[in-house]
């Protein structure tokens, strides 16, 4: 199944980056060899410098059945659960090394933590009124509500099954809000020995240590 992320659809993110909102949903992808899970380490390879790698806090949604061309009111139904995901991004690939396009940026192996459960859509009735936060060595560094994003999670199911099936066990990451490291002035970049906490309401803590990759 694919691995489907959506890029800035936090309405204070856009506003941090100084980008407009976008009309419709910016989605890219994310091999399944940049997954680790709670407890596992983000290792940054030497390609990536090391001033440049960030953390993103997202809601992620896993679908239960597959999905072809649904409709917003009936969207929900096809999720099986929701965990906490970390979109690490290396900034320098997004842009001049990465020729614009963000892909190559947030590919790298184990730049997908996930966890530290998935939980039964039936116990999240309503995934876009979620308290939200990254932290960062204990200090708090994105602090928001899923009821921020641009293009509610409904609506993203919606889109991205036009004309296209969203297999069992696809994910979805659902954008980040304010508060990413290259924003922030002065900016404040992954380095080893850090350890970084995402936390979503309802699902729990996914809790990563930060080390340089072993090449």
């Amino acid at each position: 199944p694919a691995i489907y992320c959506i890029g800035l659809n936090y309405k204070k993110h856009a506003a941090e980056t100084n980008m407009p909102e976008p009309r419709f949903p910016i989605f890219f992808m994310k091999p399944g060899s940049a997954i680790v899970g709670h407890g596992d380490h983000i290792a940054i390879p030497s390609v990536c410098h090391p001033e440049e790698v960030d953390y993103e806090a997202e809601l992620a949604i896993v679908i239960g059945r597959a999905a072809k061309n649904v409709t917003e009111e009936e969207a929900l139904s096809y999720v099986a659960g929701y965990t906490a995901a970390n979109d690490v991004t290396a900034r320098r690939w997004q842009g001049k090394k990465g020729g614009g396009q963000w892909c190559r940026a947030k590919c790298f192996d184990s730049f997908l933590p996930l966890g530290p459960r998935l939980v039964p859509a039936a116990a999240i009735p309503d995934p876009n009124s979620l308290a939200i936060s990254s932290t960062l060595n204990g200090q708090v560094m994105q602090q928001s509500n899923t009821r921020d994003m641009i293009f509610p999670v409904p609506k993203l199911i919606a889109f991205l099954s036009q004309g296209t099936t969203l297999l069992p066990g696809t994910v979805i990451l659902t954008g980040t809000p304010e508060g990413v490291g290259f924003a922030r002035k002065p900016p404040v970049y992954l380095k080893a020995g850090d350890t970084v906490t995402i936390a979503i309401e309802g699902i729990g803590e996914l809790t990563n240590s930060v080390v340089a990759a072993s090449e």
